[in-house]
């Protein structure tokens, strides 16, 4: 149970989404906002977890729950990319922030190739890789 008031927080998310801002007007009303924890509750209850994706001009980032699979994971961006998933290649995010490059990552032995089984981890940073073919056509039944 996270006791908050609709009001206060009214009143502080009425102004923006600058989280300054939002910070500054929770501290003039004299305390701070739930939002953060009630967000962060919601998503423990519920056993979501993020993992993002990246190419060169945009990063975007995908909920899943906790224990999916990464052909799965892979489905939620496009059912394409489930139906023909190949493997997923994966670094954490810790590890990119630690090391600072992708490059530097790959040196240390921390990208790795996982397959169907891998069970993709809060803050994976993935480049899925499949192949989908085109799909067959149906034969028509033979004219009697």
């Amino acid at each position: 149970m996270i006791p908050f008031s609709a009001e206060f927080e009214k009143k502080v998310t009425s102004q923006g989404v600058d989280p300054e801002v939002r910070r500054k007007i929770s501290e003039e009303l004299g305390a701070p906002s739930c939002i953060p924890k009630l967000i962060k509750t919601g998503y423990n209850t519920l056993r979501l977890i993020h993992y993002f994706t990246a190419g060169e001009d945009e990063v975007k980032c995908w909920t899943i729950r906790e224990g999916t699979k990464a052909p799965q994971a892979a489905g939620v961006i496009h059912t394409d990319f489930e139906r023909g998933f190949i493997c997923a290649e994966v670094m954490k995010f810790e590890d990119l922030e630690r090391l600072g490059s992708e490059g530097a990552v790959k040196a240390e032995g921390l990208y790795r190739q996982q397959g169907k089984e891998y069970e993709v981890g809060d803050g994976d940073i993935i480049y899925f890789k499949f192949n989908v073919t085109a799909q067959p056509k149906k034969k028509e039944p033979a004219a009697k």
